[in-house]
């Protein structure tokens, strides 16, 4: 295969019997027929008339789409008054375009590149209820236009899921969808798009309608179509809505997408004036067409397997194929099958060479050549008796062979536009790389928790049938193919078999669950300090986390080659250094924990993890440092080596962890012992030489008080350190102290720190001797709003101080540690990435690519997202008889409707949105929430509700303005009302206004206005 071949990546698609490619798949190879037999009571519903149904010709039988009235308009953006206008084969459009992209893992928020848009459909027959309603609902032409017609398919779809590539729409009649296949195809070989879209939809509104037979035309006489057969008569028609995505092969390799079968060329032509009729098909043009697709894809017509054929099933429509095939493939040896899908669901019109296209993606997919219903025996006067082709009667299977199999698609319009594309099958590439003892995070979001769990339950499906599924792939399509919305569940597992079991159990030790806040949470780094640090405590991320593993090369090269040689044996427990419980020697101890701080902090900073502040405890403050840019690695690693030589070399001491205030310890210290550190209400450390400090246990007991020493030999924090501090002063005035990027708190101060303080060598000479602030610090944090404070290190000391100084954990900011300690219960690699899903699904925005980097980033199939779908028409819709009628959200919020809205029953929940619902103030407020109900087709509007937010736009804001000025003596414009778009912004401008207004106004009406903004009438006339 060469560079100008196409991948097709993605599909999807409603046919009638399928709501999606795998049911229709399903149907075709069991050979179902899913032309359905109308019902008298569904055609009545449909407005056939009694005398038309009762007719002897008519037949009633069509390929229908079930639920064409329903869509989730919340997903999409859309208000409940547009999705109503929109014709229903442009949403479901919208729909099948969104889910080929998921199809090919690829979610519309996260593209990069241009995608275009190649597409078509049939004439709206919805747009009649839009005219018949428009008085009703004040619509006007400009809406009802941009709504149904044809030229807004495909730009809506680029609107509604930001694609930036060409948008075309196509009409060729019943070639359309092949045509747009063939265009998109063109577009990415010229290099307009990194990706195209290939789609058509027909959707009849309403759908339950039959026909009436005429002798001679193109429908069949009974409701069944026979391709092929002695027996044809004629089609039937079908809805159907479908959409691929295409990509071009070498860049779909390079990205590892899901490829499901290859383009290697296709054609359009037309008959001209070739045949004999305008809308009769010509042999010469469709000839010519599969010539032309051949000699693009460089296939001679023996290599083709399978021809998807047009096969309408129409005496000379399939005549004239049959005879034009005959020319190109009359002298094969082998019989080349032929399928017909119009048989299975009705012709599709539009959207028929788009069915077959997706049929042939299948077969070749799949290596089985499904049946064609209805064929029993040949046409006696086709080419299907002395040609060499072969339709089957029942599903057969295509043996693989050394080459890729290869398959044709031919449809043709009404008209004489003739399209052809020829396809091959693709040969899977070899399996990804193992990765057991990896862990992911499989993230599953939705709008709501209703779907939320109905999602999850489809993705424990997917995985339950395939337990041989990469696991590592399944959680990255998942994280870079999927929107990221605000009900969230986050799976930790190493192997699909084990997350398919979280899922049916909700094993709340596997899966995180909550809901994202309005905006990103506010992180802070915290870095503890020494004694915190393990031999080995690096082993498992250097050998599992290769982001970890490069940032850690990175300060082991910093560092100075011996210290460097010690640092890496003790960190992945490699070298021969002495063991158990014995103290770390403080000149090996802090570099090492330095370097894993560092490589920890720089591990999430990679995954997209940004923290607006910091806070190290000791040593961690010059971690801290360091990330906030205050010190460069280099410099860092300097510093940090020859203050732990300096601390190591000092007089010893030890220290002692009291379960205590500040304030009860200090009275209790012994001469010579001082307070090393106030970590919390409940945790104050003394250091001192060690005899002093073991006199502490008396004074302690008596207070009923404990101590805990801490592991070392030192008595770090207080005056011991006196020459170490002098003498890191001068090794501090060495290097470049800058200005930090970054703000984190000081130890001295327990505050921000200062500039001057940063960059003053002093400073730091200080910060190893004096005491450690760390409650303050802490509380530094909580005052400046943080939502989590994340520990970086190897425990969860931090963690648990953290707790200790939240008074109210629920208005605190929420600690998590990155990892569990050496007494972890779970090993660190599923500490690391159970924290980052907990991150997630509160509200961070994880970089998925950054943590994927240095593994295989292969997308697989996943499920789509499940629509919450809602009925959305316009066939119900218009004023009721009755007058004014309860709003029962409206109500619920303590307001009902006013007069001049539309009935409720025609208005949608309001959706969830960023801001909290706050019911309008009476008066202006509610008059104004009424209008905003009216446009947007919304009930209970909020006072505070983005009127964009809430699916409006341009249009509706124009119509909104309006009716403003209908009801109140005063003009808004557009632009003063996108100023600040909400009721309660509207009504502060319009007050205002009407202030201004009211001046000249007589005194009587002066009167009527205020009993209309109270409610209490009808609108003021402006006149």
């Amino acid at each position: 295969m060469t560079s100008d071949h196409i991948a097709v990546i993605g599909m999807a698609g409603r046919f009638p019997g399928a709501a999606n490619v795998d049911q229709y798949w399903a149907n075709l190879v069991a050979g179902v027929e899913s032309i359905r037999r109308l019902t008298p009571e569904e055609l009545a519903e449909a407005g056939v008339p009694e005398r038309l149904r009762a007719h002897e010709r008519y037949v009633p039988a069509r390929g229908v789409v079930e639920g064409v009235d329903l869509f989730d308009a919340e997903y999409f953006g859309m208000s409940p008054r547009e999705a109503q206008v929109t014709d229903p084969q442009q949403r479901l459009f919208l729909e099948c375009v969104e889910e080929a992209l998921q199809d090919a893992g690829y979610a519309p928020t996260r593209l990069r590149g241009p995608v275009g848009v190649f597409a078509g459909c049939t004439q709206s027959s919805y747009k009649r209820f839009a005219l018949q309603y428009a008085e009703a609902l004040e619509l006007d032409e400009t809406q009802i236009r941009v709504g149904t017609e044809p030229d807004f398919l495909t730009t809506r779809a680029a609107y509604r899921l930001h694609l930036t590539g060409p948008c075309v729409t196509v009409q060729t009649a019943c070639s359309t969808g092949l045509v747009a296949l063939h265009y998109a195809c063109q577009s990415l070989l010229n290099g307009e798009c990194e990706m195209a879209v290939a789609g058509a939809a027909s959707i009849l509104y309403p759908e339950h309608v039959g026909y009436l037979y005429q002798p001679g035309a193109i429908a069949s006489p009974d409701g069944h179509c026979r391709a092929f057969d002695a027996d044809a008569q004629g089609t039937v028609g079908g809805n159907g809505c479908a959409a691929v995505l295409l990509k071009p092969l070498e860049r779909a390799l390079a990205d590892g997408d899901p490829i499901r079968a290859v383009v290697l060329g296709s054609a359009v032509n037309n008959d001209g004036a070739r045949k004999v009729g305008f809308t009769a098909p010509g042999v010469r043009g469709q000839r010519e067409v599969v010539l032309e697709a051949l000699a693009v894809a460089g296939a001679e017509p023996a290599s083709i397997g399978y021809l998807e054929t047009h096969g309408t099933g129409t005496h000379l429509g399939d005549a004239v194929e049959l005879e034009a095939l005959a020319h190109v493939f009359g002298d094969r040896a082998d019989p080349l099958v032929l399928g017909a899908v119009k048989p299975n669901i009705g012709h599709l019109d539009a959207a028929a060479g788009m069915a077959g296209f997706i049929k042939a993606v299948l077969v070749l997919e799949n290596g089985i050549v499904p049946p064609t219903p209805h064929f029993t025996r040949p046409n006696p006067r086709s080419h299907l008796v002395d040609g060499p082709f072969e339709v089957p009667s029942r599903a057969r299977a295509w043996p693989a062979a050394p080459s890729p199999r290869r398959a044709g698609v031919s449809s043709f319009g009404v008209g004489g536009t003739n399209a052809h594309a020829v396809l091959a099958e693709f040969a899977e590439p070899a399996a990804p790389a193992d990765e057991s003892g990896t862990w992911h995070i499989l993230p599953i979001s939705a709008r709501d928790e209703g779907t939320l769990l109905r999602y999850g339950g489809t993705v424990q499906q997917r995985l339950s049938r395939s337990p041989d599924l990469p696991f590592g792939s399944a959680a990255y399509t998942m994280q870079t193919g999927r929107r990221e919305l605000d009900h969230r569940i986050a799976v930790v597992a190493e192997h699909s078999a084990q997350a398919e079991r979280a899922l049916a159990e909700m094993d709340a030790g596997m899966i995180v669950s909550g809901r994202r806040g309005h905006e990103p949470p506010r992180i802070a780094f915290t870095f503890p300090g020494q004694g915190t640090e393990f031999r080995g405590m690096a082993r498992d991320l250097s050998a599992g986390e290769p982001t970890f593993a490069r940032h850690l090369a990175d300060c082991l090269e910093a560092l100075p080659p011996a210290t460097a040689e010690r640092v890496s044996g003790f960190l992945t427990g490699d070298g021969l250094l002495g063991g158990g419980a014995s103290p770390i020697s403080t000149d090996l101890a802090q570099p090492a924990l330095f370097a894993f701080q560092y490589a920890l902090a720089r591990t999430w900073l990679s995954w997209g993890i940004r923290p607006t502040c910091l806070l190290g405890h000791s040593l961690g403050e010059l971690t801290a440092a360091t990330i906030s840019g205050a010190l460069t690695l280099r410099g860092a690693a300097m510093l940090v080596t020859r203050r732990g030589e300096l601390m190591s070399a000092a007089p010893g001491g030890a220290m002692l962890a009291v379960l205590a205030a500040a304030e009860r310890v200090e009275p209790l210290l012994q001469p010579g012992v001082t307070i090393a550190a106030v970590n919390s209400p409940r945790s104050t450390v003394v250091a001192g030489p060690a005899e002093a400090v073991a006199r502490m246990a008396g004074p302690l007991a008596a207070e009923g008080l404990t101590g805990r020493p801490l592991r070392t030999e030192h008595a770090f924090h207080t005056a011991a350190m006196d020459e170490a501090a002098a003498r890191f002063r001068a090794v501090a005035a060495e290097y470049g102290l800058r200005r930090p990027d970054l703000p984190f708190v000081s130890n001295v101060t327990g505050d921000w720190i200062t500039d001057e303080q940063v960059t003053d060598p002093g400073y730091w000479a200080g910060q190893l001797r004096h005491p450690v602030r760390f409650a303050g610090g802490f509380q530094r944090l909580v005052d400046a709003g943080v939502d989590i404070v994340l520990e970086v290190g190897p425990g969860r000391s931090l963690t648990t101080l953290a707790r200790d100084l939240l008074t109210d954990p629920a208005a605190g900011p929420r600690p998590l540690a990155s990892l569990p300690g050496r007494a972890g219960i779970s090993p660190r690699q599923e500490q690391l990435a159970r924290t980052a899903a907990e991150l997630w699904v509160a509200g961070a925005e994880l970089d998925w690519d950054g943590m994927r980097a240095g593994r295989d980033r292969r997308r697989v199939r996943m499920p789509a997202y499940p629509f919450n779908r809602r009925r959305y028409t316009l066939r119900d819709t218009g004023p009721q008889p009755g007058g004014e009628q309860g709003d029962e959200q409206g109500e619920e919020h303590g307001r009902g409707v006013t007069d001049g809205r539309t009935p409720s029953r025609h208005r949608h929940p309001r959706p969830g949105l960023s801001a909290p619902y706050r019911a309008p103030a009476p008066g202006l407020q509610a008059r104004l929430a009424g209008l905003f109900e009216d446009v947007l087709g919304i009930a209970g509007v909020g006072a505070d509700d983005d009127f964009l937010e809430l699916g409006g736009d341009s249009l509706m804001a124009i119509r909104l303005v309006a009716r403003v000025g209908d009801h109140f003596p005063v003009e808004v414009s557009g632009a003063e009302f996108f100023r600040a778009p909400t009721v309660a912004g509207l009504a502060d401008h319009l007050g205002g206004l009407l202030e201004a207004a009211v001046a000249g106004m007589e005194p009587e009406t002066v009167a009527a206005l205020l009993r209309e903004l109270e409610g209490d009438a009808p609108a003021v006339p402006t006149e």
